[in-house]
């Protein structure tokens, strides 16, 4: 089904095709295109259930730090710096990260950071928050910290469980995640319900916790040049978590939730896509301008867009 079409000069010369779900207040389907139940990889779309379950093996993070171990932050200054505290608090040094040496995220910081003379490092690396919980919960619990990725690990298994619940679904399949971790596939449905279970939870619950924290300090979460951040900060009670290969989520406080996946993987579609289907969903807030403006250039020039295609 297409998401999203890309208009150039007035002709459409592309299309992204993919699969979307609204979850109405009472958690019903309001409104799908293409299956809602197809299976997915939610790639960091999942990292509140993982940070849940940080919380539920008993790690008491709270405030900017368990926003960033649910985050895929830009690798900004802030994010760096405060990863870098984290493990000096836990005693874990970065050498101890599973995750990958990157650069920063966002563009625009990976520029400014590879003229001060950066180099790519763990730290860098988007998921270096989540990483930093995951081997803290592991110490303070006493399981093994070199096989911290592995699905059968402890917390790898209280992952699993977490996303199940969330999702009130099986998981059909497990992979590897970008960075190392454990990634649980669910239905696109199940993604939406996990959310909306977020923001619905009991508070003082792992999941609620996750929420609040995440919405409290959405620059932890991803940056201030990205979506997930302008979204969480100006539409109120509002959780978004996007993931890789063009995956969203998102969940409002009145029990709407969706969750949509672009084929293709096209993060270019996500803006349009969003914006369209939180207006379905009743947001009137200035920022889904700012979040479905998808202008293509030519010689340097606005002369089109990527546009949602419902």
């Amino acid at each position: 089904m297409p998401l999203a079409e890309v208009v150039r000069s007035g002709f459409v010369e592309g299309r992204h095709r993919g699969h979307l779900v609204l979850l109405a207040p009472d958690g019903s389907v309001e409104f799908a295109l293409g299956d809602p139940g197809v299976a997915v990889f939610p790639r960091s779309s999942n990292k509140p259930m993982q940070a849940a379950a940080i919380l539920r093996a008993g790690l008491a993070l709270k405030g900017e730090r368990l926003a960033i171990a649910a985050a895929s932050h830009s690798g900004e200054t802030f994010h760096r710096e405060l990863v870098r505290e984290m493990l000096a608090e836990f005693h874990l040094s970065e050498e101890q990260l599973g995750c990958p040496v990157d650069l920063p995220l966002d563009p625009v910081e990976a520029e400014a950071y590879l003229a001060a003379g950066g180099v790519r490092e763990r730290v860098a690396m988007n998921c270096s928050g989540k990483h930093t919980a995951m081997l803290a919960a592991s110490a303070l619990n006493g399981w093994s910290l070199e096989d911290y990725l592995d699905p059968g690990h402890p917390l790898q298994r209280l992952v699993h469980t977490a996303v199940e619940e969330a999702a009130g679904e099986p998981v059909t399949a497990v992979g590897t995640d970008g960075c190392g971790a454990p990634l649980m596939a669910i239905g696109l449905t199940g993604l939406a319900r996990a959310f909306r279970s977020f923001v619905l939870a009991e508070p003082g619950s792992a999941e609620r916790r996750v929420a609040d924290a995440m919405r409290a300090h959405p620059e932890y979460v991803a940056g201030t040049r990205r979506p997930d951040t302008w979204l969480m900060r100006e539409v109120p009670g509002a959780l978004s978590k996007m993931g890789a290969e063009a995956v969203q989520a998102v969940a409002l406080p009145d029990g709407r939730a969706l969750a949509f996946k672009v084929e293709d993987g096209a993060t270019r579609a996500l803006g349009p896509v969003l914006a369209r289907v939180l207006r379905l969903a009743g947001v009137d807030a200035p920022v889904l301008d700012r979040i479905g403006h998808a202008p293509l250039l030519g010689g340097g020039q606005e002369v089109g867009a990527v546009r949602a295609a419902f």
